[in-house]
């Protein structure tokens, strides 16, 4: 882990973010969310509640998802983040997740949809063919205030089906 302190509280911090090396220079309390955001650029990590209640600013590092708004970018340094940015393939097709909420219409303002894409692609990820109980357990910690979460749970089961088909 990388976080050799600099000037005056401030630590130089090495992250590897949708698999590109950034190094940034934060205030030993700056929250991972606002690095991605205000550092980094990648706005589309949200901040709802800054309580990890939402889900809203969900990532994943080292391919677990975790609220971005509790965990300090110091303690990030040297692992692999990846965000809503990160998810789409190198050529910029969607993943089998993203494709699955838009074919289902598992969202509606959007706002809470990062942190559900990257909670449910680490789920299918260690869960590729899940029970309607198993999705909703899944999504639990994620809030939507638009949806209902019906389309969601359908969105799930559409990119499980997805990435069968793609591992065929």
């Amino acid at each position: 882990m990388t976080h050799a302190e600099t000037h005056a509280g401030t630590h130089a911090v090495t992250l590897t973010v949708n698999g590109i090396v950034r190094e940034v220079t934060v205030p030993a309390r700056r929250l991972l969310s606002d690095c991605l955001r205000h550092d980094l650029g990648l706005t589309g990590t949200h901040v709802g509640c800054e309580h990890g209640v939402c889900g809203a600013c969900t990532v994943l590092l080292d391919g677990e998802p975790v609220r971005s708004c509790l965990t300090f970018a110091v303690t990030a340094g040297g692992h692999d983040i990846t965000t809503v940015e990160g998810l789409a393939g190198d050529d910029g097709e969607m993943s089998a997740v993203q494709r699955g909420f838009a074919e289902c219409h598992g969202l509606q303002c959007g706002f809470c949809t990062p942190g559900f894409l990257c909670t449910v692609t680490a789920f299918l990820r260690d869960n590729p063919a899940p029970a309607d109980d198993e999705v909703v357990e899944a999504i639990s910690g994620n809030l939507c205030r638009c949806t209902g979460y019906q389309n969601i749970v359908k969105a799930v089961h559409r990119a499980a089906e997805i990435q069968a088909e793609e591992a065929r």
